[in-house]
């Protein structure tokens, strides 16, 4: 069986990894172009590309589907599906009724909710008890096509978006072999989505990561875990940006105003807008590194009334 996969991020090296590593024939990577990280700007591989490369599958990176070299480049290699995890370009018409079975899509919510970028962190951002895998068809629509396998995974109170994204990354590898190996058979029948019950969530953003205490503890505690590892919620401390990379919800109150941190317990509480509290476990003062709130609290002591925010 002949698969094209195009894929960038770390999500999407475990869903070729297993196409690679279970009989399936990887005739070509497509992979987005090289991109500069870090302070120096190095031009650096995609993970799916990395992969690709340590095990010799060649590798396609056009900055564009739009082209007819595009077109010709993955029509050449005859594929039977085109299987595509969290690529991050949008496929054209063309390319889409190349393969002589199908285009899959893997995605990292249970459609409908979540079509777009970034499902897996707002599905902690907005609190939700449980997530999943979906696989599908492909349509000319973003995210909107056919429904063919889903496996759903409960979320962990205290997980973060990183922690959910790992796993998720994990469990679509045997959901994908599942639903290629059930869809040749003909043992899958496509299902319609709700086009009503649809939802799209846009990429995270650094300036929504900044904590307004004026909301609820659970909310600001949802902030927390769905924007770790990136961008990392922040609030001000003494005038400098505290990123907070770990908070539990408490459902008690400690001091009086919004904002307000309290050392209380052996533990810095911060009174958020509903009365309640979070909790700060780990946080980073700019200028400084990541460390546990008893550390941070031994080197910058909390005075009385101290607001955070301000």
């Amino acid at each position: 069986m002949r698969v094209v996969f195009m894929g960038t991020p770390d999500f999407a090296v475990p869903s070729l990894q297993v196409l690679h590593e279970n009989g399936y024939e990887v005739t070509l990577v497509v992979t987005q172009t090289d991109k500069p990280q870090g302070r120096k700007q190095i031009l650096t591989p995609s993970p799916v590309k990395e992969y690709a490369l340590a095990h010799n599958l060649p590798v396609y990176q056009p900055t564009t589907l739009k082209t007819q070299e595009a077109y010709d480049r993955i029509a050449a290699e005859k594929p039977d599906f085109i299987v595509v995890t969290a690529y991050g370009k949008i496929l054209t018409k063309e390319i889409l009724a190349i393969p002589s079975y199908a285009c899959v899509n893997v995605h990292g919510s249970l459609l409908p909710q979540y079509r777009g970028a970034a499902p897996i962190q707002w599905s902690v951002l907005n609190g939700d008890k449980q997530t999943g895998i979906t696989t599908m068809l492909m349509d000319a629509g973003i995210d909107t096509g056919d429904i063919l396998l889903q496996k759903v995974t409960p979320i962990g109170e205290e997980e973060t978006a990183g922690e959910l994204f790992d796993r998720l990354a994990a469990l679509s590898a045997p959901v994908l072999l599942e639903t290629l190996e059930k869809f040749v058979k003909g043992e899958i029948k496509p299902q319609k989505q709700d086009d009503e019950k649809a939802c799209y969530v846009s990429v995270l953003k650094k300036e929504m990561a900044l904590i307004d205490w004026s909301q609820p503890a659970e909310k600001i505690h949802n902030l927390v875990r769905g924007m770790h590892p990136w961008p990392v919620a922040f609030t001000k401390f003494g005038g400098k940006t505290l990123k907070v990379h770990s908070c539990a919800f408490v459902d008690r109150s400690f001091g009086k105003d919004t904002g307000e941190a309290v050392f209380a317990e052996n533990s810095l509480f911060v009174r958020c807008g509903d009365g309640k509290c979070v909790r700060l476990n780990s946080v980073q003062l700019e200028g400084s590194k990541r460390m546990d709130i008893s550390d941070f609290l031994r080197g910058h002591p909390v005075e009385s009334k101290t607001i955070l925010g301000e």
